[in-house]
């Protein structure tokens, strides 16, 4: 507050001059507002530890037939329920047949959890209980926004998800499940495996972070994951304003570097595909776009949890190899066990089944087939799609049945 207490002496001996009053007035207003501006601006506020998802804060407000008509309704896939922890409300969707192979989805770093709801659909078709969640942040979920998005709250998220059903998917006698993870999702159940795989039947990564090379990723990305740099309220006046803005016009091409541009607008279909996609058989006018470009204006936590994702989260090779090799350790191991005790506590096949697109700029096909092989000491399938990083949402009759393939 020093330099307010010079410019009010300033002020004072300056006044009593005629000839300088009205021209320094002028001058030392402007001056005191743009302080206060840049003071606001750059100076670090405390934030709350909890900022609620929409369901509080806008939903209450909102008739049933406006309710309905948002572009993420409330009830966008069957079995809504909403989770009270620690950490704030989690939303949760499970449903299909009570006795069936059990499959628990994690979404990307951008989408609520409708965007694999196509999966989910085609997966319980075929006689599975599924079950989604919004990580926090995203959709209708709170944000504890004084945690990093890291494994270790991605992974405590994960086992409350799992607590919460009327099922027991852990417990002796559940048979265990397949845990799915999309981009940031296919990165946190890759971490998630390595700690917990007795917990899994079978682990299945879409075009998963958590091996991408560091020189892949651009000097805008580096501000996000560098803290005190820029200061927060900037970069978050900045990010904000880029989700705002939707998707790229045109494809990012494919020898450019990461950016966090390129990590929100890749997970959103290209032009032409949006109408093909069937994620909520509730409601199928919603789609990944729509229901991304309302979450940005209407969940208060979305871009502090999405620059807490890009800077902690499992996506850079550097900081997650160590996770990918223990898998590595662990699934070489189990090749050692007799085929009665694969059967009981193994992955499938001693695999984990990897589904990328040929032309996804963001997951590199041939460094994720090289750098994913050696983690995991070749345990590892790989399958492809003609498409890019959005596929889960544009090709989800197909990805369920590479699924129940690699199941046999």
């Amino acid at each position: 507050m020093a330099w307010l207490n010079q410019t009010a002496d300033f002020l004072s001996d300056s006044l009593a001059n005629p000839q300088t009053r009205i021209p320094l007035l002028a001058a030392t207003g402007a001056s005191f507002t743009l302080g206060l501006c840049l003071r606001s601006l750059f100076s670090k506020q405390e934030s709350p530890r909890l900022l609620p998802s929409p369901r509080t804060t806008l939903l209450p407000a909102l008739s049933d037939s406006e309710k309905d008509a948002l572009p993420l309704p409330l009830d966008v896939l069957p079995g809504a329920r909403d989770v009270s922890t620690p950490y704030g409300s989690i939303r949760v969707y499970e449903w299909g047949p009570e006795d069936g192979p059990k499959v628990l989805f994690v979404h990307g770093i951008t989408t609520p959890c409708v965007a694999l709801g196509g999966i989910a659909h085609a997966m319980a078709d075929k006689g599975c209980r599924v079950m989604l969640f919004d990580l926090f942040g995203r959709g209708y979920s709170d944000s504890p926004s004084d945690l990093p998005q890291d494994n270790r709250l991605f992974t405590t998220q994960i086992l409350l998800a799992l607590n919460s059903s009327p099922l027991s998917w852990t417990g002796a006698g559940s048979g265990r499940f397949c845990l799915v993870g999309y981009s940031l999702g296919g990165g946190i159940a890759a971490a998630f495996a390595s700690y917990f795989p007795d917990l899994l039947s079978s682990l299945v990564l879409l075009a998963p972070a958590g091996l991408i090379r560091d020189s892949q990723i651009s000097f805008q990305s580096r501000l996000l994951y560098s803290n005190g740099l820029v200061p927060e309220n900037v970069l978050s006046f900045l990010v904000g304003r880029r989700l705002r803005a939707g998707p790229l016009i045109t494809p990012k091409p494919k020898n450019e570097k990461v950016s966090a541009a390129d990590a929100i607008t890749e997970e959103l279909p290209t032009q032409g595909q949006a109408n093909v996609q069937l994620l909520s058989r509730a409601y199928p006018n919603v789609t990944v776009p729509a229901a991304v470009k309302w979450q940005v204006q209407n969940h208060i936590g979305f871009v502090g949890a999405f620059m807490s994702s890009m800077r902690h989260g499992p996506i850079l090779k550097q900081r997650q190899l160590e996770a990918w090799k223990r898998l590595g350790k662990i699934l070489t191991a189990q090749k050692s066990l007799s085929p009665e005790e694969q059967q009981a506590k193994g992955l499938r096949n001693g695999k984990v089944l990897v589904l990328c697109g040929n032309h996804d700029s963001i997951i590199v096909r041939e460094e994720l087939v090289e750098d994913a092989t050696a983690a995991l000491e070749g345990n590892v399938e790989f399958k492809y799609f003609d498409a890019g990083h959005e596929f889960p949402s544009t090709k989800y009759d197909e990805v369920a049945q590479r699924i129940l393939d690699f199941w046999g």
